[in-house]
């Protein structure tokens, strides 16, 4: 059953779009971050070169039909593992302390 509620197409799906779109994102991301670290308060001014080269890739995936398409299966995939054994999947990567 791939029907979605009004939660799933408008908040859950959506969150896993802005999951993956920060992942391949990352080079904006970083850039962004190491931008604001190092200006401080002057980052609004000072950074807006960065802002606008993250936004624009962010806002490229958002809008793209079949990344939502890619997204949509991917939570289809997701819930329905859920509905079979119980065990929700965690997003964040585990990384051992050992």
């Amino acid at each position: 059953n791939s029907k979605l509620r009004h939660v799933e197409k408008d908040v859950l799906i959506p969150q896993i779009m802005r999951e993956r779109a920060k992942e391949l994102c990352s080079d904006e991301v970083r850039a962004f971050t190491k931008c604001c670290q190092e200006t401080g308060l002057l980052m609004v001014v000072k950074c807006r070169q960065e802002n606008t080269a993250l936004k624009d890739c962010l806002v490229g995936y958002y809008s793209d039909p079949l990344f939502y398409e890619e997204c949509k299966t991917e939570y289809l995939k997701q819930r329905e593992e859920y509905r079979a054994t119980g065990i929700k999947k965690k997003r964040q990567k585990v990384t051992s302390n050992v």
